[in-house]
Parts: structure tokens; C-alpha cells; sequence
């Protein structure tokens, strides 16, 4: 294939003048991720040594999820979406999970799966976008410009490879001020109709003395080509359009569909030996105002296929019992339900830690659903205890110097034998 053939063909499809250059130009590739693998090389330096940050944005209902099954408050304040005790998938005498978690379920059979009551932070903003800011930049006290694992990178001069989001951007988690995380985006190349595969192959190969742009414009389109194999290869579908919201419920918050694709794209790296130490990846959707019920079904369906597979796939090398799953959502939902059959923004809600060398259990108190603050649940656990939790424990670093303002006790999240 001639250049100025191949030039046309990447204007009209879109690559030269569109994401596939900005992902060549400003942003970590895929193939260039998997080339700083170090198989064989023993990163032992901790029982856990690499975290997976999964971030439900809209405001996951913490207790259609956790659920207080026992208490009777629970269904009067939502008899139309409490779910019938016989259906919870039962962890003691008094909470269970939603019957979508089964996979979760298994985990905690296995020990694998943690669970942190009523996280939140002081002073609770029922904003989507002021709360997110808190929980990724760890700093509650006010306004800040760097997210707490960007801090993290900046005190340890890592490499950009060092933290990678999956996302479809890079969340403000992992900035810093003179360091950044990688961002490479789950979503491969969507080909045109027209586009016949003997052209795939050529479309990627750089031609001798063409121009640097258009070059740089064709190894991006090769690597999100790539990209769609290993996902496909992951036996989970690229998203598209369709999977950006599975349950229809999506109000701007963030996030995006397909977290399995992300999460197998977090496996392919672990299992080749990459020396990334924090992974971002994300679900969105959880904002559910109304109709509630089968919405947030659908989402807990989708997490729970998705993070279950991925610790089981994980415990099946060295590496991957080393990696730990961090689940959260900005805020929860409103102990009563709404007159649309959903829930308003409310303030604590559970984190769920799954993996290997996970101390398995309960964490944290229980929220009272009696003493309220303006009917909502009164946060017991301090967020910043979760996240101090893998400063120390998985990143050996001092929470305090990363987390603004934090003086607390990070919680025993993590086996240490």
C-alpha cells in the first residue's frame, strides 16, 4: 500500500486526525506497556505488591449491596426495592450480599473477599463530581490539584508505567505535579465496513522516510488493532457504544461499560511480568434516581462476573496472588427510597477488597439506619483508612505523607505472611 493511498485511508477512517495520533503522541500504547515486562523477575517485595483500583462512578446503593438483611428498617424504608431476605446470598446472621454477587459470595467462602462498613469522609458533599474529587485526591479538607496515588508516583520518580488506567481518560487519581500516570484506553479500533484484512497488516507498518506524523499516526493505529486482539483474545468483547451503559442509567458521572475488558487487559499485563503497581479501571451507571431495582441488577451482575474472573484467574501465578482488588463508588444512596423507585444521593457505602491475601472478613461498623444524619447514613469507617491501608501494606509508603490531612489507623486489609 502506497503512502498517499495509506493517508487517505487514515483520514477517512478516522486515525490520522483522531484518538489513535493521541494515543501515539501523548499516552502510554499497549505494545509499549507489555515491552517493560520483566518475566521471570521476581517482584516479591511485598505479600501484595500491586493494587487494582475499581471505581464505580454515579453512587453505587451501598445497601442494596451489602445488605442489612436483618433489620427491619431496611425494608420499611425500601420496601419496594429491599431485596426479599430469602434471595440474599447470606455472610452472617445480619448482612449479605445482593443475589447478583454471587461470585463474590464464593470469594468470601474462600476468604478472598473483604468488606469495609460505612466508608466515607467528613463533611460528606452529595456532589458526584466534588465527591469523586475527594475520594481521588484524598484530601476532604478542600480543593486540590494532585491525586494521592499521582503524589505517590511524584515522591518515587516512577516510571509512567508505574500507575495505568484503563479508562477511556485518565482519572485525576494518578496525577501528580511533575509525574502522571499512562492511560490506555480498553476500546480497540472500530474498522470501517469497507476494510478487507489483507490492509490491516499494512495500514501499521511504517514506511521509510515518511513523514514523523503520519508514521507516528500508523504504529497508533497498529497498536489499538492490538489492543482489539488481546481483548478478544480475553475472551471479552472490545466495548463499543452499546456496552458504555449497560443499564441505561448513565448521567455524565464517569466511567464506562465493559469492565472485563479492562480487568483482562490488567491480567494480560500481571501475567507477563509488567512492573505496574497500581491499576484504575472503571464502571459507570450507578446513578440510579429511578427503576432502580434491575439497573443497579444488571451493574452488580456485570462487577461481580467481572472481578470474580479476575481473581480466579489471578491465583493461578506467583504474580497474581499478589494483586489486590479495591472496589468504591463515591458515595451510597439514601437510606429511604424515592417516589421513582430509586434512591437520592446519600453518603457511606461499603468498600469491597477481594485477592488472594486478602484478610477476609468484615471491616469496620456497621451504619446505624436509625441515627441519621438528615437521612443519611453516618459514615464510620474514614476512606482515607482503605487507602492508607494500600499505602502501607502493597506501595510501603507512610499514608500520612500522601493522604491530606489523614492521622488515622490504615485498616489490616492484607495478610502480611
Amino acid at each position: 500500500m502506497d503512502r498517499l493511498t495509506r493517508r487517505r485511508f487514515l483520514l477517512a477512517s478516522g486515525v490520522l486526525g483522531g484518538g489513535a495520533l493521541a494515543t501515539g503522541a501523548g499516552a502510554l500504547t499497549l505494545s509499549r506497556l507489555l515491552d517493560t515486562a520483566r518475566p521471570g523477575q521476581p517482584s516479591a517485595r511485598r505479600p501484595v505488591d500491586t493494587v487494582v483500583l475499581v471505581t464505580l462512578y454515579g453512587g453505587n446503593d451501598g445497601l442494596n449491596t451489602v445488605i442489612p438483611y436483618a433489620d427491619p428498617v431496611y425494608r420499611a424504608a425500601r420496601p419496594e426495592l429491599a431485596c426479599p431476605p430469602e434471595q440474599v446470598l447470606r455472610l452472617d446472621g445480619e448482612h449479605g450480599l445482593h443475589p447478583a454477587l454471587r461470585g463474590l459470595a464464593r470469594l468470601w467462602a474462600a476468604g478472598r473477599l473483604a468488606i469495609v462498613h460505612g466508608v466515607g469522609y467528613p463533611k460528606p458533599d452529595r456532589s458526584h463530581f466534588r465527591s469523586m474529587d475527594i475520594w481521588q485526591t484524598a484530601a476532604p479538607g478542600g480543593p486540590a490539584d494532585t491525586g494521592w496515588v499521582g503524589r505517590w508516583l511524584d515522591d518515587t520518580r516512577a516510571p509512567v508505567e508505574a500507575a495505568v488506567s484503563f479508562e477511556p481518560v485518565l482519572p485525576p487519581l494518578l496525577v501528580g505535579r511533575r509525574r502522571v500516570g499512562a492511560c490506555v484506553s480498553y476500546q480497540g479500533l472500530e474498522l470501517p465496513d469497507w476494510v478487507q484484512p489483507p490492509m490491516v497488516a499494512a495500514l501499521g507498518r511504517v514506511q521509510a522516510d515518511e513523514p514523523a506524523m503520519q508514521a507516528r499516526a500508523a504504529a497508533a493505529y497498529a497498536d489499538l488493532v492490538e489492543m482489539g486482539r488481546l481483548v478478544r483474545e480475553a475472551g471479552t468483547p472490545a466495548a463499543g457504544p452499546a456496552d458504555a451503559d449497560p443499564a441505561g442509567t448513565a448521567t455524565g458521572t464517569g466511567g464506562g461499560g465493559a469492565l472485563g475488558a479492562q480487568l483482562a487487559l490488567v491480567a494480560r499485563c500481571v501475567e507477563a511480568g509488567v512492573p505496574t503497581r497500581v491499576y484504575s479501571v472503571s464502571l459507570g451507571g450507578f446513578d440510579t434516581h429511578a427503576a432502580e431495582r434491575d439497573a443497579q441488577s444488571a451493574l452488580l451482575g456485570q462487577l461481580d462476573a467481572a472481578v470474580a474472573g479476575f481473581v480466579d484467574r489471578m491465583a493461578g501465578t506467583d504474580a497474581g496472588r499478589r494483586v489486590a482488588v479495591v472496589v468504591y463508588s463515591e458515595f451510597g444512596r439514601r437510606v429511604r427510597a424515592n417516589a421513582s423507585a430509586g434512591t437520592d444521593h446519600g453518603t457511606a457505602g461499603p468498600v469491597l477488597v477481594a485477592g488472594a491475601r486478602v484478610a477476609g472478613g468484615f471491616h469496620g461498623e456497621p451504619p446505624s439506619l436509625t441515627d441519621l444524619d438528615r437521612g443519611d447514613l453516618r459514615a464510620t469507617t474514614d476512606f482515607r483508612d482503605v487507602f492508607g491501608a494500600v499505602l502501607d501494606s502493597v506501595l510501603d509508603a507512610d499514608p500520612e505523607q500522601f493522604l491530606l490531612g489523614y492521622r488515622g489507623q490504615p485498616l489490616p486489609l492484607f495478610r502480611t505472611g
